[in-house]
């Protein structure tokens, strides 16, 4: 039997949220990897300072991993229309909330650790970047100085070693803008609620997945059992 609105709107709506945590998945995994296995980052493993750089690549992966096993049930659950996948998926969706929201928690109760242990990682892939010119860790030095608008350990552009990763300066003369290590710091001090709140949203997006879940899964069972009566009283 066919999925009545609701239920086919919840089915729409865990196959667009499959297709953006497959997305997100594949580049947390593909980028933990690539940090892992470079030839330009094996010194980091090697080290006993880089404890912060090391976690970071680990969580990636481990991430990255994670999304993608519960995107494979969410979408062979809801494309299939599978009681089974879909109640793994409900499992692991609950388990992802609440760790997303412990994890939120956490960071704003301890956000001046996770500043710095964010500021080492981001030094790490300073001085890699800086080292070896890798392009996927330029890009994503890139990625962290557009969205931080800042530049580099020191600010200044034109002395900067990674000045092509950095936004256009709007400072003094234009060749000054702030130092990233104490950006990404301040960001965790001066704007815990607002981190707090991101993880309380994604904590709240991966809740509205698993009703959904729930909801299609109970339409799938019901539609199972009126199929299986309607079958017993013509046999």
């Amino acid at each position: 039997m066919a999925l009545d609105g609701c239920g086919l709107l919840c089915k729409y709506i865990l196959i667009l949220f499959n297709v953006i945590f497959t997305l997100l998945g594949f580049v947390f995994l593909g980028l933990g990897l690539w940090l892992r296995f470079s030839g330009s980052t094996r010194g980091f493993f090697e080290l006993q300072g880089s404890s912060a750089f090391v976690m970071a690549v680990i969580v990636l992966i481990a991430l990255g991993s994670v999304m993608l096993i519960v995107v494979a049930f969410g979408d062979h659950g809801a494309c299939n229309e599978k009681r089974c996948s879909l109640q793994v998926f409900s499992i692991l969706l609950g388990i992802l909330a609440v760790a997303e929201i412990a994890v939120g928690v956490l960071a704003y109760t301890n956000r001046k650790a996770v500043g710095q242990n964010i500021g080492e990682f981001y030094a790490s892939m300073y001085v890699l970047y800086a080292s070896s010119g890798d392009p996927v860790v330029g890009a994503t030095l890139a990625f962290i100085h557009k969205t931080l608008h800042c530049c580099g350990a020191t600010g200044f552009n034109f002395i900067e070693a990674v000045q092509n990763t950095c936004p256009k300066p709007d400072g003094f003369l234009g060749l000054v803008m702030p130092a990233c290590p104490g950006i990404i710091v301040n960001v965790f001090d001066s704007k815990a609620s607002m981190v707090l709140g991101v993880f309380m949203g994604t904590g709240a997006l991966l809740i509205t997945a698993l009703v959904c879940a729930t909801i299609l899964l109970k339409q799938i069972k019901r539609n199972y059992q009126d199929m299986t009566a309607y079958y017993s009283n013509v046999y």
